[in-house]
């Protein structure tokens, strides 16, 4: 029977269900609820009418209703203590301090650690000079919670208010053998420093920098001697806080500070002995802060052979740092050669450059060596323009050189500025022999061209012609290379030669700008006035090719040394060449020319037969794909189609006929017909 009674008891209730769920008609929104609620004061409760107590009885019964309202919201939740308060706050309000004591203390009882408890009551006893009450509290407070700062606070104000000096200190004193943080320690320095005790802050401050051993504490004690005139002290405090950390635990901060208390003294030269041995025994990177400060005081105190050494030597000290670090950062060498360059000191500045250079990248591909040959550049420039050795410059030439995998890679610059270093102190053997030399070990472009520039700058032609055949056979898909030989016997005036060299140019089986030297060439026989070869050309290049660019360019030579019909007649032999291309934009772009032409020098007729032969243009749709394969839809695109296509294309006249029809008919459906027929 209990088993079935339970399942009874068990059963969840059944919920309505909702048989329509149409929305009514009339929908009420949250707001007209509320402006509802607003016009019909619903959220204003009266408030409760006052009490006038008149008699003894009255305020009795008064006091009973509160306790009992007090008790019963206490006995329904004892752990909250905002309750607890509110009835000792009334308790005392209606000058029952006993109560209210009795009710602190139960309070107490439910829950010791709360701070805020501790504190209203110790506020109480205060309030209503009940010093021993509040001493008591006070003392239990701080034995119960002595971590609580706030306590020991209140604890040491209150005794010092009361005058009470020797109390206060040995408050400060339990406080302190719980170790507590920073301003707790300073908070009783200042207190014996407001009773001139200055030989108890002196020991207080002992005792703190053991607790607390932190640089800024060591700087405050410092300074605390220094502000009450014990320089002797204070220097003493400087140099135990020195040993205290040791080299292990070293920081600028500490130097920094010292260094100007030793300023401030005058002391310069102690001063300058604390920043070098700071900077001596402090990772650089961590000692910004110290060069900083100390350039700032060399400035203000130092001579200029002093600042500058100052700002030498802390620079040095960071690229050395930096190449110590990466000794393969070039950039870094070429700030630190910089630096040692401007200080003058050319022993130290060689012995550098002899450091940067023996860090040759450890891996054989160009990429990695660009930035560091040009240490060697710089090497050697430095000694031949700033130190004057000539054998020395030389000598780093040539262990460049031969340093170089030329067989992998090599540098044309290195071998040109050697030459030109040779140049320079006139030994022109020299020279050639080290530009030979390159261009039998590693022939390129570069030291081709600079050597016939060398050749050319000293007259020597011959030389020249025996260096560009090398040239060309090395290379001799390199049109520029021909031009320029060209041009060399052209300004020799040996013009056989030079057409001879065009000639062989033009038949190479392989050139990377042919167009160019085609366009030299004729360029080179209309500077002769050999107007027939140039026509020549023109037409053995359109037998190799068709393009528009090449019709347009022989007609417009035609126009301009021969005469307009002879032009005329290429534009039509263009035209009927193009006709089967299936490039169209380069046919118009030709006809456009012709257009041009015939406008300025044509006749109707003229005019009128190239605008016959000019094409429509046409919008028309074809289907693209993807990369994949798949399909991407359709785009317009525009088409030309010229009246010769027309004409072989049906369909299209068909369309043509249609689309006249069409306009004919809508012509004569406009017409109005009159009401007689």
């Amino acid at each position: 029977m209990d088993s079935s009674a339970d399942k009874k008891l068990q059963k969840v209730p059944k919920v309505a269900k909702v048989k329509n769920k149409t929305p009514a008609e009339i929908q009420i929104t949250a707001e007209q609820l509320l402006r509802e609620a607003k016009e019909r004061d619903l959220e204003i409760v009266p408030p409760p009418p006052k009490q006038k107590i008149s008699d003894p009885d009255e305020l009795a019964e008064y006091q009973l209703r509160k306790r009992k309202a007090f008790e019963d919201s206490i006995r329904k939740n004892r752990a909250v203590i905002s309750n607890w308060i509110k009835y000792a706050q009334w308790e005392e309000s209606q000058k029952e301090i006993q109560r209210a004591r009795s009710v602190y203390e139960r309070a107490l009882d439910v829950d010791h650690r709360n701070v805020t408890l501790w504190l209203k009551y110790a506020e109480m006893e205060m309030r209503h000079r009940q010093i021993n009450h509040a001493r008591n509290l006070w003392d239990r407070a701080v034995s119960i919670l002595p971590r609580v700062n706030q306590f020991w606070y209140k604890y040491s104000y209150m005794e010092e208010m009361l005058g009470n000096i020797p109390g206060t200190r040995q408050i400060f004193e339990r406080w302190m053998e719980w170790e507590p943080d920073e301003q707790p320690w300073l908070t009783y320095i200042k207190f014996e420093l407001r009773y001139k005790e200055l030989e108890r802050a002196r020991n207080i401050y002992e005792r703190f920098v053991i607790v607390h051993p932190e640089i800024k504490n060591w700087v405050r004690y410092a300074r605390f001697e220094e502000q009450n005139g014990y320089i002797s002290n204070a220097r003493k405090v400087y140099e135990r806080s020195v040993e205290f950390y040791g080299e292990e635990y070293m920081d600028e901060k500490l130097f920094v500070a010292f260094a100007k208390f030793e300023e401030n003294q005058r002391e310069h030269d102690r001063v300058r002995v604390i920043y070098k041995y700071a900077l001596d025994h402090i990772p650089k990177e961590k000692a910004q802060e110290l060069f900083k400060n100390y350039t700032i005081h060399e400035k203000k105190y130092g001579d200029r052979a002093g600042i500058e050494d100052v700002i030498v030597s802390k620079r040095r000290f960071q690229y050395e740092e930096e190449v110590k670090s990466n000794p393969h950062n070039y950039d870094a060498w070429f700030d630190y050669l910089r630096l040692m360059e401007s200080e003058g000191n050319i022993d130290v500045t060689r012995e550098v450059y002899e450091r940067s250079i023996a860090n040759v990248p450890p891996s054989k591909e160009k990429r990695y060596w660009r930035r560091y040959i040009y240490l060697w550049i710089n090497y050697a420039l430095y000694e031949e323009l700033e130190v004057g050795d000539m054998d020395q410059t030389r000598q780093v030439y040539q262990a460049c050189i031969q340093l170089i995998p030329h067989k992998v890679f090599t540098f044309a610059k290195i071998w040109l500025l050697a030459a030109q270093f040779e140049i320079r102190q006139k030994n022109l053997t020299a020279a050639r022999k080290l530009l030979g030399r390159a261009i039998g070990m590693s022939p390129k472009d570069k030291l081709f061209r600079g050597y016939i520039d060398l050749e050319i700058q000293l007259r020597e032609f011959d030389r020249c012609r025996i260096l560009y055949q090398k040239y060309l056979e090395f290379s001799p898909e390199n049109c520029s290379t021909w031009l320029k030989f060209a041009e060399l016997e052209t300004i020799l005036g040996d013009i056989a030669r030079a057409r001879a060299i065009y000639e062989i140019a033009i038949n190479q089986p392989r050139l990377d700008m042919p167009e160019v030297i085609w366009k030299g060439y004729i360029d080179f026989e209309i500077e002769q006035e050999e107007f027939e070869n140039a026509r020549q050309l023109y037409e053995r290049l359109l037998e190799r090719t068709q393009h528009v660019k090449v019709w347009i360019s022989f007609a417009k030579f035609e126009q301009s040394y021969n005469s307009t019909e002879q032009a005329r007649h290429v534009y039509d032999k263009a035209n009927k060449a193009l006709q089967h291309s299936e490039e169209k934009e380069e046919r118009l772009m030709l006809l456009e020319a012709w257009k041009d032409f015939e406008e300025t020098y044509g006749d109707d007729l003229s005019r009128e037969k190239v605008e016959k032969q000019l094409p429509k243009k046409v919008k028309k749709r074809r289907k693209i794909q993807t990369e994949t394969g798949a399909d991407g839809g359709w785009e317009e695109y525009y088409d030309y189609i010229f009246p010769t296509n027309e004409a072989a294309q049906p369909h299209l006249r068909l369309l043509e006929m249609a689309k006249k029809w069409k306009q004919k008919n809508e012509t004569s459906e406009a017409v109005p017909v009159s009401c007689d027929s």
